[in-house]
């Protein structure tokens, strides 16, 4: 798509602003994904002056919370190319984040009151919800809604905004466009954490099942959790490294207790209401977006 090149345009050209050579040099071993929050606000705002500008803010967001993200979680590696802070060291990172961070907020302050409003509020969720993750890795978390609000502040808040933002750009209804990018971010996150129990390590190009190894009981362990009788089994097993053996016994259990399918159906039931809310809004990106995501094989 050469308008999220444009959008790539735009981020270096505010970097370039800045006036830093390492900030620069920084930028060009940034990875970049699959710019699902600019393609939203494209999808919903048109490409224009400041859509453009508001995907570049988001995505630098975006890219200094993933930079704060994998100091955190000592990842040294981001979408299969070496992380910021392998290649460099956890300063560089932290302050490489603030730069793109301070230097979005900079833009934002520059564009309508509102769309700056959103995004910034979300970034304050993005924060408090890094946080509630780390909080939930400490012991098992058995609550779902604890989960919810996580992923909800964590991932979705940020989307929702997006969305928000670029209906308020393009003088549509925010609210129906709010309703969308919450659930395509809830629903997002629930299927990253069912299929890192359905697939194996080759196609996740990490090892498989390893949220609950590293302490994240993400919504198919937590039905399970609900619903097993005798809980102390699963319990035992948080944060251990698992033999072939307890893989086995956990998958064998989301398969008897349903616990796998019933996560599948709320992702799949956030995907439809999502659907719903923009139904009428002739734009059938939107709806083909979502159905791709919740009509896949797990």
């Amino acid at each position: 798509m050469e308008e999220l090149q444009e959008v790539k345009n735009k981020i270096r050209s505010f970097i370039e602003e800045c006036n830093d050579e390492k900030s620069l040099e920084l930028l060009d071993k940034l990875a970049t994904g699959k710019m699902l929050r600019s393609k939203l606000i494209l999808k919903i705002a048109g490409v224009n002056e400041e859509s453009i500008k508001l995907c570049a803010v988001v995505e630098m967001i975006h890219a200094a919370s993933l930079l704060h993200d994998d100091v955190i979680d000592e990842a040294d590696t981001r979408r299969g190319k070496p992380s910021i802070n392998a290649l460099y060291d956890n300063k560089t990172s932290i302050m490489f984040g603030d730069v793109l961070y301070s230097k979005a907020f900079t833009e934002l302050s520059q564009m309508n009151k509102e769309v700056a409003y959103n995004v910034s509020n979300a970034v304050t969720l993005l924060s408090i919800g890094e946080m509630l993750d780390v909080n939930l890795t400490n012991e098992f978390n058995s609550s779902y809604d604890k989960y919810l609000d996580m992923i909800y502040k964590k991932t979705a808040s940020l989307i929702e905004a997006s969305a928000k933002s670029a209906a308020i750009l393009a003088g549509l209804d925010k609210e129906k466009y709010a309703l969308y990018g919450k659930n395509l971010g809830l629903a997002f996150q629930m299927i990253d954490d069912i299929l890192d129990i359905t697939q194996d390590s080759e196609t996740l190009g990490k090892p498989a099942m390893l949220d609950f190894v590293e302490g994240k009981v993400t919504i198919p362990y937590l039905l399970l959790h609900e619903r097993l009788e005798d809980k102390t089994k699963l319990e035992s097993l948080y944060k251990k490294e698992l033999s072939q053996d307890e893989s086995s016994w956990i998958k064998e259990q989301m398969q008897s207790t349903n616990a796998l399918t019933d996560s599948i159906t709320k992702a799949k039931e956030l995907g439809v209401e999502a659907i719903e809310a923009v139904k009428n809004e002739n734009n059938e990106s939107l709806i083909q977006i979502m159905s791709a995501m919740i009509e896949r094989e797990f």
